[in-house]
């Protein structure tokens, strides 16, 4: 009896913990219920390792506005901030002047005006883009990824990363404990002895211990110089390249930078080294001035769980609520919070075109019918869905009217929203929507069309496993 009647206070612990932590994000905190109800003592364990929020880290914070202050002086007086419809060279966002408020308020980043813009949508083209900008590098390169495996293309860039170190230029590596944990001692090893500086972001077990397992970076990072920058949906592996038989040819997107912008994709890429390794880097040196003449308007979006404001999701419900023509998305996961449903949903009935391309081979079977859940309401309010069928879709990109687009490696999902590290570039200038429009409508020929009355008649056996699944997936 003494020990039922101390799970019993545990329970109850457990429950009051979560109602009590959770009460702003309600389908996290019925997610967590849920577990705890179908395996109390487990659901306890898990909750307290996985269920921290990061904000609570304050010195972590403090550190980083430092940070921000001494990169900030760096660059002032070097880039043209947008502060006005006019500066965007865009000219739908005459009308929108209020979306050009709240994007300068979302992230440390502004709206910058001189940039030059590039996207890359094969892995091939920005792999190729990639490696010569670093066989170019003449100072440092910086690299971060999510996911980088030690096969074929891992080793091409494991070798002009030894070679450019042993020339004396300054080569650093950030991989995510969880998404790279496979890289072999030995690959990590050959690397660090040529002089490369390899570090890990949060590895798994230190992570756990001190219960920040649950939040993991999934930014693809790469500057050069501190001149060109690259970001997107590609990490570095093989499987990118389309030699997984499995998932077959892989469509991706991911963007070459330069000009004002590349200086907010170090200004991330130093916050997470400093980090992952103690080492802070803060040097004139690393934000050289550029030369770059072009007009182009961009914004570095960098979220995360260490940010005051979920960067991620308000750029996301921002868009979609200043739509008018258009909201054409491809993401290959779709775990959409209810404020986002909602904003779908009020964008259909004003008239608005929203597609949204998601894979129709799944990586990830439970997080794919966990999307899947939420496809008949939004059809029901008029939203179009398609299967991407040549292949898997992995590209994160977003199109708003001719107002903006979005390349990055945030997915239309909680987990981007509220867990993960993410960076996305924030597109304003015309000539560059019109290549992610191409883009969109060529993945569009690619794709089958979801028939609403068909997907409804899916067994209720599907339906339930489905169901189960969103009501797991704010944790997914």
């Amino acid at each position: 009896m003494k020990i039922f009647a101390i799970i019993l206070i545990l329970f109850i612990i457990q429950i009051a913990l979560i109602v009590f932590l959770e009460y702003r994000r309600p389908q996290r905190a019925i997610a967590w219920l849920f577990i705890s109800f179908c395996c109390p003592p487990l659901g306890l364990a898990f909750y307290y390792f996985l269920g921290r929020d990061y904000r609570q880290n304050r010195k972590l914070n403090k550190r980083c506005t430092s940070l921000f202050r001494e990169i900030r002086s760096y660059v002032t007086g070097k880039i043209k901030v947008v502060k006005q419809a006019s500066d965007t060279g865009n000219a739908q966002f005459e009308n929108n002047e209020g979306l050009l408020v709240l994007l300068a308020k979302l992230s440390e980043g502004p709206i910058t005006g001189h940039n030059k813009s590039r996207v890359l949508s094969t892995a091939r083209e920005a792999y190729d883009a990639m490696l010569k900008a670093m066989e170019e590098a003449k100072e440092h390169i910086h690299m971060q990824f999510y996911i980088y495996r030690d096969d074929e293309i891992g080793e091409q860039f494991q070798d002009v990363m030894i070679r450019k170190a042993r020339q004396g230029v300054k080569v650093r590596l950030l991989c995510d404990g969880l998404g790279s944990h496979r890289l072999s001692r030995r690959f990590i090893q050959t690397m660090r002895n040529a002089g490369v500086e390899f570090h890990f972001f949060l590895p798994p077990v230190s992570s756990l211990l001190d219960r920040r397992f649950n939040f993991r970076n999934h930014r693809k990072i790469l500057v050069v110089d501190g001149l060109i920058g690259f970001t997107g949906g590609m990490n570095i592996g093989d499987d990118y390249l389309g030699k997984d038989a499995k998932m077959g040819y892989w469509r991706d997107t991911h963007l070459r930078l330069e000009g004002d912008s590349v200086y907010y994709i170090q200004y991330v890429f130093l916050k997470d080294w400093r980090l992952a390794s103690g080492e802070g880097m803060s040097h004139p040196r690393l934000f050289p001035e550029h030369f770059c003449k072009e007009q182009e308007a961009v914004q570095i979006v960098g979220s995360g769980p260490d940010a005051a404001i979920d960067a991620s999701q308000e750029m996301y419900f921002a868009a979609f609520c200043s739509a008018r023509e258009r909201i054409w998305i491809t993401s290959p996961y779709f775990i959409p919070d209810p404020a986002i449903c909602r904003a779908l949903k009020s964008a259909v009935l004003r008239g608005v075109d929203v597609r949204i391309i998601i894979p129709a081979k799944p990586d990830n079977k439970l997080v794919y019918h966990a999307s899947l859940s939420y496809l008949e309401n939004l059809q029901d309010a008029g939203v179009k869905f398609y299967r991407y069928t040549k292949g898997f879709m992995h590209a994160k990109v977003m199109i708003v009217d001719d107002l903006l687009g979005t390349v990055g490696s945030a997915n239309l999902d909680m987990r981007s929203f509220y867990s993960n590290f993410e960076m996305t570039a924030v597109l304003l200038h015309p000539e560059t929507i019109a290549v992610l429009v191409a883009g969109f409508e060529k993945d569009q020929k690619h794709s089958e069309f979801i028939d609403p009355v068909k997907f409804k008649e899916r067994g209720r056996i599907v339906k339930l496993g489905e169901g189960l699944c969103q009501l797991l997936s704010p944790l997914l």
